[in-house]
């Protein structure tokens, strides 16, 4: 493939994180180009799969849809490449990282999960969810993260810790969308139950203090996650440990965020602020500068 056409193809996929996700541009575009090319190119795979589940075609569309995506990953990993920029550019990741096209199966495992999903019973259910969801993200992106320093079974904990935590902040940061739009219940029915929340009653009247516990107890368990990333960070690849760590921060804080929204995330989306997102990049280089 000659140079143009592949920086063409990194450009289509730096366009499609940079649309989607302020907080994961902000902080991956930090990286070295070329490691930052390979991170924007994974993310458009795993954007694509998101997509297909949530569009608004009807189920056995959106069933099709994810199935031709599973085949596409199936002649990739068999060593062709469709002709579209998404593959085009991870064929070049591919080739100059040590890729494991498990976790591509895995994200889509956690796909087809939302096409049929009715509920999560536990918080283990969840978590297992999340792996798929987000934890296959994380070892997607560990290979380019840690190709100089090595994958170690501690960095793939860490790695799926990662987007376990940042999952359970997804979920915290868009329960009234999650309700609206897709007539979902991410919040584990064990912790309804707990605090004997009625979501129904919640979207009509606002947060209450049952809601409120619950959203909090939910956040630990994010946070802690994020304290298992973090006691790995300096297993990453040097120039990639600021990148990583903003990405976890900025994350990080949008439950804050929701906090300081007193908890309305039944119907506003929260999001952090381009000056805290500055600084919270900055008071991540000083974390580093002191380990």
């Amino acid at each position: 493939m000659n140079s143009t056409q592949l920086n063409k193809d990194y450009a289509y996929c730096e366009g499609v994180i940079k649309a989607s996700s302020k907080s994961f541009y902000t902080a991956f575009s930090q990286l070295p180009k070329e490691k930052a090319q390979a991170v924007y190119a994974i993310y458009a795979f795993c954007r694509l799969a998101d997509d297909t589940v949530d569009s608004n075609e009807i189920l056995t569309i959106k069933q099709n849809n994810l199935l031709t995506l599973k085949e596409e990953l199936t002649v990739f990993s068999q060593g062709r490449t469709s002709d579209n920029p998404m593959w085009r550019a991870l064929r070049d990741v591919f080739d100059r990282y040590q890729m494991d096209i498990q976790p591509f199966y895995d994200q889509i495992e956690g796909q087809e999960r939302d096409l049929i999903f009715n509920g999560i019973a536990t918080v283990d259910a969840l978590q297992d969810y999340s792996y798929y969801v987000a934890g296959s993200v994380g070892l997607m992106l560990l290979p380019i993260l840690a190709a100089k320093q090595g994958v170690t079974r501690e960095l793939n904990e860490s790695a799926i810790a990662l987007g376990i935590g940042m999952q359970f902040t997804n979920i915290l940061r868009d329960v009234g969308e999650d309700y609206r739009e897709n007539n979902r219940i991410y919040l584990p029915e064990d912790l309804l139950q707990k605090y004997q929340v009625n979501l129904p009653s919640v979207m009509s009247e606002g947060p209450n203090e049952a809601f409120i516990s619950l959203w909090e107890e939910l956040a630990q368990y994010s946070h802690d996650y994020y304290q298992k990333f973090w006691h790995n960070i300096e297993q990453f690849d040097e120039d990639c440990r600021l990148p990583v760590l903003a990405a976890a921060r900025l994350y990080h804080a949008i439950m804050d965020s929701v906090r300081l929204n007193h908890y309305d995330c039944l119907s506003k989306r929260n999001f952090v602020p381009n000056l805290k997102m500055l600084q919270l990049v900055k008071e991540a280089k000083q974390d580093l500068k002191r380990r």
